[in-house]
């Protein structure tokens, strides 16, 4: 009887062990708190733990694990599995992707944001870029064009910008300038204090991002059309950590994305956007909408020196980016 007792001990014991040995956790880090922005990486969590039977678990960290603009820094020496960060955050860092953050390139929709950032990422020259950093590009974080939400007297045409000191990060702060405005970039978590404290005069976002961040709390005009462009916001993977994954954790990982992205254009569009113009009517919010010719003016003086000055740059740095520039323009035109 002892000696068959043992037996189940052991057995058990050996059991506990394999089941722990089988368990992969990854910490992921973010910044902020939970909005429309991390939605996907929410769902892809939830269906990782669903696929694998709680055995492979992603724990999200909003700012516990590293600054916004320390992600790519922190996946590359592996102090944690998975991040997102924004490219214009550091564009010398991750300058193949930056194409997808040009102003005015047209982009219509989120599922056409998603169909360019995985065309992209996918591209021999931006694996090569990231793999500097240990990154694997998992997927993108789609978001709408950008616009304004400011204090002060609200502008009535674009030449009432010069001199305006703006939060706008990427390609949008380049095109700002060509109106004159002072673009500034700063991260999402540093808005607010900056536009209370008068650092900042207008601040560039997503609409989630003036509702999360708090720009509308005290802001006075929003601009509906300027459309400048948006910014791209990958969520990597620290190379090894992805390699180290049985082939069934790494199976639920991947096979996850579409539906996680899915759940995250859904939310954007049917809560995010639902929300938005009850929030600017609720804080009395003026609405600037400009002519047709200022903004065709606004793009002709913006798109096309942003573009070349783009392409030289990241030519001389070594990357094909006239190619990437033509794969980006090409697929909007054809709408893909």
């Amino acid at each position: 009887m002892r000696r068959t007792l043992n037996r189940v001990a052991v057995a058990a014991l050996s059991l506990a062990f394999a089941t722990e040995a089988m368990a992969t956790e990854w910490n992921v880090s973010l910044w902020g708190k939970r909005r429309a922005f991390t939605e996907h990486v929410e769902k892809l969590a939830e269906l990782v733990s669903a696929k694998t039977n709680g055995e492979f678990t992603l724990n999200l960290s909003y700012g516990g694990l590293s600054k916004n603009r320390e992600n790519l820094d922190g996946i590359s020496i592996g102090a944690f599995e998975m991040a997102q960060f924004c490219a214009g955050y550091h564009r010398d860092k991750n300058p193949s992707i930056t194409v997808l953050e040009l102003p005015f390139l047209g982009v219509s929709s989120l599922e056409q944001e998603i169909a360019l950032s995985q065309a992209v990422y996918q591209h021999p020259a931006a694996v090569k870029d990231l793999a500097r950093w240990d990154a694997t590009l998992l997927m993108p974080s789609p978001l709408p064009q950008y616009n304004l939400v400011g204090v002060g007297d609200a502008p009535s045409t674009l030449a009432d910008f010069a001199g305006l000191s703006v939060r706008a990060t990427g390609g949008i702060g380049a095109a700002m300038e060509t109106i004159g405005a002072v673009p500034t970039s700063m991260s999402a978590t540093e808005v607010r204090q900056a536009m209370d404290s008068g650092i900042v005069k207008a601040v560039s976002f997503a609409p989630h991002a003036h509702m999360s961040f708090g720009t509308i709390e005290n802001g006075k005009w929003w601009t509906t059309n300027l459309n400048p462009g948006t910014v791209n916001c990958p969520v990597v993977v620290n190379i090894p950590a992805l390699e180290s994954l049985s082939d069934a954790h790494r199976d639920a990982l991947m096979s996850s994305v579409d539906e996680a992205l899915a759940h995250y254009v859904d939310n954007y569009n049917n809560k995010t956007m639902v929300a938005w113009g009850p929030a600017l009517e609720e804080r009395g919010i003026q609405q600037v909408t400009f002519s047709d010719a200022e903004i065709a003016a606004f793009k002709d003086a913006a798109a096309a020196p942003a573009a070349k000055a783009w392409i030289e740059d990241n030519i001389a740095r070594g990357l094909p980016a006239q190619e990437l520039y033509d794969l980006v323009t090409g697929m909007i035109a054809n709408g893909s």
